[in-house]
């Protein structure tokens, strides 16, 4: 008898979490988000469907493939995400999971989606937002954006994120939040009695300067894809030493390596049923 994964039959979409990349269309007409890991070189609207990245004839998400949207469960894990310097200028959402999808440990992969809402953190300087800025890069057509406080926006194309939501439509809301990704370390109380650099004092305490942002990190179910992911997917970059990389995309790639053993535990246990028997006891 060969298992199969249970089948869910929900009665509302489920909810899920993942950071990207905002992006605007060179003429301003068009905004959407491009994924930071496998997906980054795949821009997508507030409703879009995933396609398999690398070029086979099926639909997303396989379970013999890494292709489809990624998503992790719960708001914490995506925002903790933000805290590492290269998604430091990403921005949360949250999405809808459409169509077909598969449920991992911490999130889903899967075949559709709707952006519901798309959450701005603070500054680099670490001020409150009230544009998204030309963050110097892109994609052949497309700017990509950062969030930037009123003194930080200076002469750089810019839009507001409400009217980035209305160029988006498809209802997607767009919300501020300086706190996102843990950016009031101000708020963390010193010991009494205790210094700054005497044991015990508070660590940190005042707003830095968030981390210089790189395009094509990681975003998945597990951590996401990248873990996500997503979040479709773009194929890799060369993998090189964890120096080189950096901890997002280990993430991705640990998150792929998962999806593979769930696979393979259950080609083992049909084989294990195959070789219950007689001739398996003596």
């Amino acid at each position: 008898m060969r298992l199969r994964l249970p089948t869910e039959r929900p009665t509302e979409p489920p909810t899920g979490y993942k950071i990207a990349h905002p992006v605007l269309s060179r003429d301003g007409t068009r905004a959407g988000f491009t994924g930071v890991s496998l997906g980054g070189a795949l821009p997508y609207g507030v409703v879009a469907d995933a396609g398999c990245v690398y070029g086979r004839r099926h639909r997303p998400p396989s379970r013999l493939c890494d292709c489809g949207f990624h998503c992790v469960h719960e708001r914490t894990a995506a925002e903790a995400l933000l805290c590492t310097a290269e998604h430091r200028s990403a921005v949360l959402l949250e999405v809808s999971v459409l169509g077909a999808y598969i449920r991992f440990e911490r999130g889903f992969r899967y075949a559709r989606q709707r952006v519901r809402t798309m959450t701005v953190g603070p500054c680099a300087c670490g001020a409150p937002a009230v544009a998204l800025a030309d963050a110097g890069w892109g994609r052949p057509g497309l700017r990509a954006l950062a969030a930037a406080c009123a003194a930080c926006v200076r002469g750089r194309a810019s839009v507001t994120p409400a009217s980035f939501a209305r160029v988006s439509g498809d209802g997607l809301r767009a919300v501020t939040d300086s706190a996102l990704g843990g950016a009031a370390l101000g708020d963390v109380p010193s010991v009494p009695g205790a210094g700054a650099g005497a044991p015990g004092g508070a660590v940190g305490a005042g707003r830095g300067p968030g981390g210089a942002q790189a395009p094509g990190v990681a975003e998945a179910y597990g951590v996401p894809e990248g873990l996500t992911t997503p979040d479709g997917p773009a194929t890799p970059e060369g993998l090189g030493a964890p120096q080189e990389l950096g901890v997002p995309e280990l993430a991705a790639e640990a998150a792929l390596l998962q999806a593979r053993l769930d696979w393979f535990q259950t080609q083992l246990a049909r084989l294990g049923e195959r070789g219950t028997g007689p001739a398996d006891h003596g």
